[in-house]
């Protein structure tokens, strides 16, 4: 069974939904923890062409970290709560 809401009329204005944005950035840089982590075990995967490969886990972590401040502070989605 799915939670349907009914059709809306017309001439009514559309409303908007809610993303939680904090979580999803809090995801986010989970993930790119993960990436890391995998990065720096797997020795093939950071080795010759590839040394370049933890420093984009690490820019995304600290830019997800950015990011999170920027939303936790209200700018980002202002109506989320956690």
């Amino acid at each position: 069974m799915t939670d349907q809401t009914p059709p809306r009329a017309p001439g009514e204005p559309l409303q908007p939904v809610h993303v939680p944005m904090l979580r999803i950035v809090e995801w986010g840089i989970v993930v790119w923890a993960v990436a890391l982590v995998v990065t720096l075990v797997v020795p093939a995967l950071h080795d010759g062409d590839r040394t370049w490969w933890p420093w984009a886990c690490v820019a995304g972590i600290v830019l997800g970290g950015i990011g999170w401040l920027y939303v936790r502070r209200g700018r980002g989605n202002a109506q989320d709560a956690r």
